[in-house]
Order: C-alpha cells, then sequence, then structure tokens
C-alpha cells in the first residue's frame, strides 16, 4: 500500500517564470508541464520534490484564491466597490462559491472591503458632485447590495433633501441663463425630477433659484411665479 503511494507521486523537474507573465510559475513534473501558479503560490515549491494529487489540487486552489485577490485589488485600484461589486466581478472569472467567499474574507479582514465605508463614500461623493435625493441614493445603494442599516446611516451623515435639490439646481440653473420663467421652471424641475426629488421638494427650490439669478441679472421676477 506504501509502495503504491510512492508511485503516484510525482516529482517537481522544473519551476520557470513565464515570460508574459514574470509573476507566473510554471511547474513541471516529471519533465513535462503540468499546470502554472502565481509567484506567491509556488514560494514553498523546490526542484526534487514529490507531490500527490492532493498537493496539485490544493495548490491549483490557492492559485485561484491568490489570482482571484490580485484582480480584486486591481478592480478596487479604480474606486471604492461594494461586496456585491467585487464578488459579481469574481463570478466573472469563474471561480467557485467557496473560493470567491475565502477572497471576500480576506480583503473585508485587510479593511480593503467595507461596506458601511463604501455607503458613505457614496453618499459624499454623489451629494458634493451629482446631488441626488436620498430616496435615489437609497436605490443606488441597494443595488450595490448595501444593507439598509448602513444606507441610514450613510444619510443620517449627508445633507437634507431640500439643501441637496438647492445645489442641484444652482449648478443646472447656469446652464437656463437667458431663460423666461416659464421655461426655466420646466427645465429645472424636470432636472431636479430626474435628480429623484419630489414635486413638495422642487417647487420651493425652483422658485428660490430663479429669484437668486434674476436678482443677480437685476431684473425682477416674473409674476408668473405665483401660479408656481
Amino acid at each position: 500500500m506504501q509502495r503504491l503511494f510512492l508511485i503516484m507521486d510525482r516529482q517537481i523537474t522544473a519551476l520557470k517564470a513565464q515570460k508574459r507573465d514574470p509573476n507566473r510559475i510554471n511547474v513541471y513534473l516529471d519533465g513535462e508541464f503540468a499546470f502554472g501558479v502565481s509567484r506567491i503560490v509556488a514560494a514553498w515549491l523546490q526542484v526534487g520534490q514529490f507531490i500527490d494529487e492532493q498537493k496539485i489540487r490544493t495548490l491549483q486552489e490557492q492559485d485561484a484564491v491568490e489570482v482571484g485577490l490580485q484582480k480584486s485589488l486591481r478592480f478596487l485600484s479604480y474606486r471604492p466597490r461594494s461586496i456585491k461589486e467585487v464578488k459579481q466581478r469574481l463570478l466573472k472569472y469563474g471561480l467557485s462559491e467557496e473560493q470567491i467567499e475565502t477572497v471576500l474574507e480576506r480583503l473585508i479582514h485587510s479593511e480593503m472591503l467595507n461596506d458601511d465605508q463604501f455607503a458613505r463614500l457614496w453618499v459624499e461623493n454623489r451629494s458634493e458632485f451629482r446631488p441626488r435625493s436620498h430616496r435615489l441614493l437609497s436605490l443606488e445603494l441597494r443595488q450595490k447590495g448595501i444593507s439598509e442599516d448602513e444606507i441610514q446611516a450613510a444619510l443620517n451623515d449627508t445633507k437634507d433633501d431640500s439643501a441637496l435639490a438647492y445645489q442641484a439646481a444652482v449648478r443646472y440653473a447656469r446652464r437656463l441663463n437667458g431663460l423666461e420663467w416659464q421655461m426655466f421652471r420646466e427645465r429645472l424641475s424636470a432636472y431636479l425630477g430626474r435628480r429623484g426629488f419630489d414635486y413638495g421638494t422642487i417647487s420651493p427650490v425652483v422658485r428660490q433659484v430663479w429669484e437668486e439669478v434674476s436678482s443677480n441679472q437685476g431684473s425682477e421676477p416674473n409674476s408668473d411665479m405665483k401660479d408656481f
């Protein structure tokens, strides 16, 4: 029985860095190419070492996790991501659920992934550069897999809808210079509506911004405003 086990072992006869990717190592067993693994996984392999099929499967499993981790880090380098976003990305690479969970656990443990922090950064960025309603912010975060508690905590740290609507309206109003009240109202209201604000928020904000724009231009607000 012991003799049979030894026969099944295969000897590492060469370890060569891949030409296209020197961070990956080609493993040769009994004189023939067998498989490739990342350099970090191959760190403990030595020429002359004997390995069995179970060890080979373990190495390939470790390599899949390492590849998934490196791809995740590259994905995260562009901007913060939610756990759901990273998981969806890894699924595209064909990793198993178990492998994906291992990658996610490592990223969470190293604080590279944190849904609470992601939600706060998302709300902060949106509020600063592309203001929208709390309702729309909540929808966006739900789509990214953020929990209701985490969403609420993030929204508690930002401005209310009126302030966000005013911020968005002031910026957009610059495009509406020279328009009469009716057209100004329609376009700005439609814009704020697309940003998720309701009529009760939009109406006073549009009126306020129109009055400020009219005052800056040295003209009197249109009397038709009473109908808005």
